[in-house]
């Protein structure tokens, strides 16, 4: 599972650094230069972490911070401050905004992509790009293989989804509306009952190594996965 990193950034230049390095990096890089921009591209799709400047033409980045943590959908995006500002009443104001890291200018590419991996493992561990087990099931998201007792176990794309989003939120139920939201995507919208074929598929690619039965059938909410 590829990171999304949204980069706001009104300057070309440093835009242009920072989508590079973090693609370089292996991550999914979607670009705006204003905070209408991004709140557009937030509308459109979710990403998985922003890199924010401070200071942006029209509403600051410290004002789009506030109103992403004051959203019920967006409030536990992730979010690194790019500034030139260095006092450190700047960094307590970023910080108290909802920033999880701040960064200023001139900054090291390395340091920053150093910082978005920190921001990741510690606010959405499941993106780091470790390797998940549970029991014998091993699931590597950087090679996109899974294994059972050391067999590997050829599942489509969407199961490996499926599969990633129940080892990395094991032991919760999840509703079918928030299934499709998790792993399909919440700007997609298709009927919830696609979900339960892709339960069955799942299922049956699991069955082998007997571990079809921790994707458990919760009857009238949903599904969930056993981590035990």
């Amino acid at each position: 599972m590829t990171p999304t990193i949204l980069v706001v950034e009104d300057e070309p230049a440093i835009q242009e650094l920072v989508a590079i390095n973090l693609k370089h990096a292996g991550f999914l890089v979607v670009r705006a230069a204003s905070a209408e921009e991004a709140e557009s591209a937030i509308r459109a799709a979710l990403p998985d972490l922003i890199v924010l400047d401070w200071m942006l033409p029209g509403q600051s980045g410290v004002a789009l911070a506030k109103k992403i943590r004051a959203e019920e959908r967006t409030r536990e995006l992730p979010i690194i401050m790019l500034t030139a500002r260095v006092h450190e009443e700047d960094r307590v104001q970023g910080l108290e905004a909802g920033a999880d890291d701040y960064v200023t200018k001139p900054f090291s590419p390395k340091e920053l992509v150093a910082r978005v991996r920190a921001v990741l493992r510690r606010r959405a561990p499941h993106l780091a790009g470790e390797a998940i087990e549970v029991a014998d099931l091993v699931l590597n998201p950087a090679t996109h293989r899974v294994l059972a007792g050391g067999q590997p176990i050829e599942l489509g794309p969407t199961e490996f989804r499926l599969l990633f989003f129940f080892m990395t939120h094991a032991e919760r139920v999840f509703t079918r509306a928030q299934l499709l939201d998790e792993v399909w995507g919440d700007h997609i919208f298709i009927e919830e009952r696609t979900v339960d074929v892709h339960i069955r598929r799942l299922r049956a690619a699991l069955e082998s190594s007997g571990h079809h039965e921790r994707v458990e059938t919760v009857r009238g909410t949903g599904y969930r996965f056993r981590g035990t």
